[in-house]
């Protein structure tokens, strides 16, 4: 492997151990969350009904949120509308390549990581 891949490697892994301490700290009690829990905070945050307590079917669909909001810098989703009960609804763009499950793991830290780098969370 190269070194600007071994570099890039090092520094997501880094950046995310520190959000998932980060994020452990603030929001479960410094239970260790996994990259589901980060994902369903990402889809509240982004639908902003934080006093809310949300069935399993809306749980879903706000881990659905977060994942098109994750995935639009990346050209697989564009932001459409917000509907009448203030969710926000996405369009496909592209298809999402078909790839293995560490492959989806690394590109959905990578894509959070760059949501919270962007929100000024880490730096």
């Amino acid at each position: 492997m190269n070194r600007l891949f071994m570099a890039r490697d090092e520094q997501l892994k880094a950046r995310w151990e520190l959000l998932v301490k980060k994020l452990s700290n603030q929001f479960a009690d410094g239970d260790t969350l996994d990259v589901d829990g980060i994902i369903y905070l990402i889809g509240v945050q982004e639908l902003g009904k934080f006093n809310k307590k949300f069935k399993k079917d809306e749980k879903v669909n706000i881990m659905h949120i977060a994942i098109c909001r994750l995935l639009e810098p990346f050209g697989y989703y564009e932001f459409s509308h917000f509907d009448n009960d203030g969710w926000p609804h996405y369009i496909i763009k592209d298809q999402l390549p078909h790839l293995k499950a560490g492959e989806q793991t690394v590109l959905m830290k990578e894509a959070i990581a760059n949501y919270f780098l962007e929100n000024g969370y880490i730096n």
